[in-house]
């Protein structure tokens, strides 16, 4: 995420207290992500996956309370997103974090 300074600020600020904002790219690809963890069972799966130090196999998430099909819907999203990664083998399905979903991870626990 780059900031971009402020440029309409008053001069009684100094260089060094100027505040940033996003850029419109950063914002909506920021958006997204929040979007994707606003889900609580979206979030819930997100964190299983990416608390593993390797990958998850779909075989071993656990129950979150929805069908199988709510739960290929919501982890569709979260790839959407960027957080996971996804690979097909045989029947089952592997997850791992991204760096950007490790990064999110971080940013959520901060949160917590």
């Amino acid at each position: 995420m780059k900031l971009i300074p402020v440029e309409d600020l008053s001069p009684a600020c100094a260089d060094g207290c100027r505040p940033a904002v996003l850029s419109a790219p950063d914002a909506e690809q920021t958006a997204g992500v929040l979007k994707a963890l606003s889900d609580p069972v979206r979030l819930r799966l997100f964190a299983q996956i990416a608390l593993e130090q390797d990958e998850t196999c779909v075989c071993d998430l656990p129950d979150v309370g929805v069908a199988q099909p709510t739960v290929s819907h919501h982890l569709r999203k979260l790839r959407e997103a960027g957080l996971i990664d996804s690979e097909r083998r045989g029947t089952w399905v592997y997850y791992r974090a991204t760096d950007r979903g490790r990064q999110a991870l971080q940013a959520v626990q901060a949160l917590t």
